[in-house]
């Protein structure tokens, strides 16, 4: 008797399971599986990134923050005192769902490169996934809490009915074109990332570590090391100029007090080739030979052909640096 009651409780739990949040949290899973099994060239691989960072994990807060569906409005004066949460529509929830994790999405890429992970493809996706399925069970929680009568349904059922002629279609209406004012910003912002540089190109200088698996890896790159220790790090250069480009990367160590180089050191110059549209990436080790106790700038300045005769950040096409502090020897 009681097997069969705890088999029957669990049966109905897995019933009135939102199948909306079922589906977000699925698909969140899944985008995680196919960005880290398929190679970085594979159009799925980027087709599953944009819902993920662009409405899934907004869908689920907005699963938290409005577990009831919109009251009718035959029920919206005996409603009014009610303390039950207020509800929304599914159009709504399209909508919030985009403007949230246009929020969300900053946030966490912002956190990882603070955390273990550090900021890469994998952690991105990761942290996304987690920040998404962890927020659908809350909602999950959140709806199952509300009565029967006013939880939002998420059902392609619901949206039928809510989009037939009779029922509002003013509030319809204004709904689905809000939506497709959301729609078509986000559109915008699809082609912003995908299509190239239409008013002039541009080069990009950026500085990786690399991790235990081989992957490059933002932000971690050493701030301590002994007098005498090299830095390994990969140099990347992109190139999106319209045609192919000759660059030079001149190494500075400096010295920097209230904000000003006081002193400038030349650690080695590196010559790249990068053809259009392509991004160039290079081993190379940097030997700081700063003073122990000393704490110094390793400045990257790039310039397309040959750097002037006296290099500065001022004057180079792009820069990126680190800092580094060569640690005192142990008394």
């Amino acid at each position: 008797m009681s097997h069969r009651t705890n088999t029957s409780t669990r049966f109905a739990f897995v019933r009135r399971y939102p199948f909306d949040l079922a589906a977000v949290s699925v698909a969140a899973l899944s985008a995680y599986l196919i960005v880290t099994t398929y190679g970085s060239d594979s159009s799925l691989r980027l087709f599953v990134t944009f819902p993920l960072a662009l409405f899934l994990p907004g869908y689920a807060l907005v699963s938290v923050l409005f577990p009831a569906g919109k009251r009718r409005a035959r029920d919206t004066v005996s409603a009014a005192a009610s303390t039950h949460p207020r509800g929304i529509d599914g159009i709504e929830r399209v909508g919030l769902a985009f403007v949230l994790s246009l929020a969300i999405t900053p946030v966490v890429v912002l956190v990882l490169p603070f955390t273990d992970w550090g900021l890469t493809t994998r952690s991105i996706t990761a942290g996304l996934g987690i920040v998404t399925i962890v927020t659908a069970q809350f909602g999950v929680v959140r709806r199952l809490r509300t009565p029967d009568g006013e939880q939002f349904t998420g059902s392609l059922s619901a949206v039928l009915q809510f989009l037939r002629p009779e029922k509002n279609g003013s509030s319809t209406l204004s709904s689905v074109l809000l939506v497709l004012a959301i729609g078509a910003a986000v559109s915008a912002l699809f082609v912003g990332f995908l299509m190239p540089v239409s008013a002039g190109g541009y080069t990009e200088l950026a500085l990786y570590s690399e991790d235990e698996d081989g992957e490059m890896v933002a932000g971690e790159l050493p701030s301590e090391i002994e007098p005498g220790d090299t830095i390994p790090l990969l140099l990347s250069i992109e190139n999106q100029e319209g045609e192919d480009q000759t660059y030079t990367v001149v190494v500075q160590q400096q010295v920097v007090e209230d904000g000003d180089v006081v002193e400038r050191t030349e650690l080695q110059r590196i010559d790249a080739s990068v053809s259009d549209g392509s991004t160039g990436t290079g081993e190379r080790s940097i030997t700081p030979t700063a003073a122990p106790g000393d704490t110094v700038r390793i400045s990257m300045l790039l310039y397309h052909g040959d750097p002037p005769d006296e290099p500065t950040n001022e004057n180079a096409a792009q820069v990126t640096y680190f800092w580094v502090t060569v640690s005192s020897p142990a008394e």
